[in-house]
């Protein structure tokens, strides 16, 4: 670490000259950058950063943040010219230009600390206070005994200047004493102090981007929504009117949805939950109206864009007329090149533009037929099938439907009980209130039962109708199966005839070749082996067999080969364990035989 040497002693005079200026500023200015004197004033004030040397090395500003960021390095092919640096204790004379530039470490995260090699054993603080002081403010210099030191500068840009420095041959005063002389090696150096100062703007700076993150996502997030009133019944008398109201009907539907939700329905409220879900069912008709509607006018949208389409097409192929008779030989000739080129130019991006219409009317068309096919051309079958599940879904529907009534006659009729039970206990005022309300009750009760009788009935149709649906399927499949064995018959009668007709086929059968496949088999095989005059074992022949055809397996080959016993013959080869049976083509030898 750098810290230790923050105490040493720094006493050196900041208005002491340079024994050269010049020679330090020639060397700076070849680095691109602005050179500096003892006192931090510029000591060419005519000095462009922006320019540079003159063999076009990229500037360096001085003033350059660390963190991290390093100059761009100087190109290889276009070497710095450094010259000799006179100070006032020492004297620097540059390195071999023709010598590759001094190797470097890896550059820590925020760096300000050097490491500096070579010094001479007579050197001292002062003197390298004197020499590093020039790049940059010094915060303190750790030296050994064993000719190093480490430098800890202000900023991070002061480092880079130091490194310009490694290589350079010192030497302390006019003395030629080796304990006066060395070659310095300047490099990076890991210092505690550099890295958590880095680690700390690097905190610094995510902190930051943290709080502007959180400044565009809390101005870019949508409002939350107003919050939904808690159930009341004056709230449920207004909410009841915004039901009735088509403009609000969206708000208040929320509002009922959030209310039953969060378990506002009990035995005191049901009665007012019903007519709101009541009044909310009957917007469906409305919703249903409103999507006709909007279908009507994409349909009418549909008809106009074809009809405009259509007369845009009609004026297209006018204007293409008017090209074609224009590129026709007897007005041709009358035109300029440039008139026929630009008319021949002006006649193919019309006809590219009206065939690209074209194909749109068409696709149009095509999808309107494919609409009205789809919809007149259906499969008798299919349509049984539909209607059959049409039926079942219809059923289920109904038995839900009856459950569901079932249900509700239970609830009524418990309601029906406990206001039995209530109404002997009750006073006598109450007591036409209470017949009101078991009259309602029984009449809804009266038209409940009648409904009931009503869907029952309609699934005793439904249920009559499927049993008929059955019927006609079996009697399809009966239908079916007859002529499935009218056909089979009709092809036993041909197949008697054809061997009445061909007595020559069943001598063909006699034969150890029983098909055609086995025919181009023994073929193939034949060749196979004629190839291979040594023999194969069956396992390599299927191998060669099944790359043409997968379905060959090994046991329908062996068969065949061994009822041609005059075309193949088997062979045993190899002595021990590497016996093994090879088959061979004999054919040859066969035919002379027979």
């Amino acid at each position: 670490s750098a810290d230790g040497g923050r105490n040493l002693s720094l006493d050196i005079p900041m208005g002491l000259p340079m024994s050269d200026p010049t020679a330090w500023a020639t060397a700076m200015n070849n680095l691109g950058m602005a050179p500096l004197g003892m006192t931090g004033q510029p000591l060419l004030p005519d000095f462009d950063p922006a320019l540079g040397m003159m063999t076009g090395i990229p500037p360096i500003n001085p003033m350059m943040p660390g963190l991290g960021i390093v100059p761009p390095p100087i190109p290889p092919d276009m070497p710095a010219v450094k010259e000799i640096i006179h100070c006032k204790s020492c004297t620097l004379f540059p390195p071999n230009p023709h010598l590759p530039p001094p190797a470097t470490r890896e550059r820590p995260p925020g760096c300000k600390t050097v490491f500096v090699g070579g010094l001479p054993e007579n050197s001292s603080e002062q003197i390298i206070m004197e020499v590093f002081e020039q790049c940059g403010e010094v915060i303190a210099i750790r030296k050994s005994k064993k000719n190093f030191c480490h430098i800890r500068f202000a900023e991070e840009f002061m480092v880079d200047k130091a490194l310009y420095l490694s290589g350079y041959r010192i030497r302390l005063g006019s003395s030629t004493d080796k304990k006066d002389t060395g070659r310095l090696h300047v490099d990076f150096a890991q210092a505690r102090d550099d890295l958590y100062e880095w680690e700390c703007k690097q905190r610094m700076l995510a902190r930051e981007e943290r709080h502007r993150r959180r400044l565009e996502e809390e101005r870019f997030r949508p409002p939350s929504p107003p919050p939904v009133v808690h159930y009341s019944d004056h709230e449920c008398s207004i909410v009841a009117e915004k039901l009735k109201d088509d403009t609000k009907f969206l708000e208040a539907i929320q509002t009922l949805l959030t209310w039953i939700e969060r378990g506002e329905v009990n035995r005191r409220t049901a009665n007012n939950f019903y007519s709101m879900i009541q009044s909310a069912n009957s917007h469906i008709r409305r919703l249903v109206n409103e999507k006709a509607a909007h279908e009507k006018e994409m349909e009418e949208a549909k008809e106009k864009f074809k009809l405009a389409l259509s007369g845009i097409l009609v004026q297209f192929e006018q204007i293409v007329a008017v090209y074609h008779s224009a590129s026709k030989q007897k007005a041709w000739d009358h035109f300029t090149k440039a008139q026929r080129k630009n008319i021949s130019v002006w006649c193919k991006q019309a006809e590219e533009i009206r065939n690209i219409h074209n194909d749109e009317l068409m696709g149009i068309r095509r999808e309107e037929e494919m609409e009205m096919s789809d919809e007149e051309i259906e499969d008798p079958s299919e349509m049984k099938e539909t209607e059959e599940l049409a039926l079942v879904s219809q059923v289920e529907a109904l038995k839900e439907e009856n459950d569901s009534l079932r249900w509700q006659l239970d609830a009524y009729r418990n309601e029906v009980e406990l206001l039995k039970q209530e109404q002997g206990k009750a006073s006598r005022d109450e007591d036409t209130t209470k017949e009101q309300q078991m009259k309602l009750l029984q009449q809804a009760l009266q038209g409940m039962q009648k409904h009931l009788l009503k869907i029952q009935d309609e699934y005793k149709k439904r249920e009559a109708e499927l049993e008929k649906v059955r019927e006609d399927k079996l009697k399809m499949k009966t239908l079916l199966e007859n002529l499935k064995e009218q056909e089979s018959s009709a092809s036993r009668v041909c197949v008697c005839s054809q061997e009445k007709d061909c007595p020559v086929e069943k001598t063909l059968s006699n034969s150890p070749v029983k098909s055609e496949r086995e025919v181009l088999l023994v073929g193939i095989i034949s060749t196979f082996l004629h190839v291979h005059p040594f023999g194969a074992s069956i396992e390599y022949i299927c191998s060669y067999l099944q790359r043409l055809d997968s379905k060959i397996c090994t046991a329908e080959v062996e068969v065949l080969m061994t009822r041609l016993q005059n075309t193949f013959r088997q062979e045993l080869s190899g002595v021990g364990a590497s016996l093994e049976k090879r088959w061979k083509f004999c054919g040859f030898d066969g035919l002379k035989m027979t």
